[in-house]
């Protein structure tokens, strides 16, 4: 019985640590960069999947390339003004132009050039 209790307690006392230890921190805009660099990665997404589909012309993506180019560019020196950190300011700017560019990128994918 004493084995039985015993096993009973430490079920019940590792139990909540299993499922915290399970949980991944479901990340916040504004606190992280999260948004900033998941979007970064997709458009960089869209202009290979245009590349290869043939929907976008090496001029089309190489002038795409270099607008995103510009924009990690210029976060690296927003980051390095502030520590590493973006503020709100600084991600409002970075938004407004991730805007522009995939509209820069859905133009370009649905004009009549292909590059096949």
């Amino acid at each position: 019985m004493n084995v039985k209790c015993l096993l009973l307690a430490a079920a019940v006392t590792l139990t909540p640590c299993v499922l915290f230890a399970q949980t991944t921190p479901t990340p916040t805009p504004g606190k992280n960069d999260y948004n900033i660099n998941q979007r970064k990665a997709d458009q960089q997404d869209r202009i290979a999947n245009g590349m290869k589909s043939g929907q976008l012309t090496p001029g089309e993506s190489s002038k795409l390339e270099h607008q995103e180019a510009g924009i990690n560019k210029e976060e690296h020196g927003m980051r390095a003004q502030d520590n590493g950190h973006l503020t709100k300011q600084d991600r409002q700017t970075i938004h407004k132009q991730q805007n522009q560019e995939s509209r820069r990128i859905y133009r370009d994918k649905h004009n009549d050039k292909t590059g096949k």
